[in-house]
């Protein structure tokens, strides 16, 4: 299986990827912890359905020490008892501002305050400008059908 387009051969795409690079700097320099980095990515890319991104996150998680019960449990965090309740609320908030369209009010006073209550603006920044990376990210290659399974941990440095 073949992607529709070669997202890294094309120019405008190749830079259009960089830049989005360039912005999850940012959010990975930040005082955002590194596990919960790695649980939005994963969450945002199961429900975008991008195959691409779900390999990528869950092994570049799985090589930075993440157990294969929290990974295997993301799906299914709201039932699971191994994530804390800040993971909890940053996955609540990544769920509702990845389904903007499925809801009138898009992301819930509640779900903002929770998130609050474990996180500080710097950290609430960051949080919201990963969950915006991510959903670009898994955009682009849902739509060009990128192929899931040859990621290798740190591929793009």
């Amino acid at each position: 299986m073949d992607a529709r387009l070669n997202l890294f051969g094309n120019p405008v795409s190749a830079k259009f990827l960089k830049y989005l690079s360039s912005a999850n700097k940012v959010v990975s320099d930040s005082m955002l912890p590194a596990a919960t980095q790695e649980l939005v990515r994963l969450r945002a890319s199961q429900i975008n359905g991008c195959g691409f991104c779900t390999d990528m996150h869950t092994k570049d998680a799985a090589a930075a020490g993440e157990t294969s019960l929290r990974l295997n449990l993301v799906a299914a965090w709201r039932e699971a008892t191994v994530f804390t309740e800040a993971e909890r609320a940053a996955l609540e908030l990544t769920e509702q501002g990845t389904r903007i369209a499925d809801a009138a009010g898009g992301v819930t006073d509640e779900a903002w305050a929770t998130a609050a209550k474990h996180y500080d603006d710097d950290q609430l920044a960051a949080l919201v400008s990963l969950i915006a990376d991510i959903n670009a990210f898994n955009r682009v290659n849902v739509i060009v059908q990128q192929p899931a399974g040859d990621y290798q941990p740190g591929q793009f440095g």
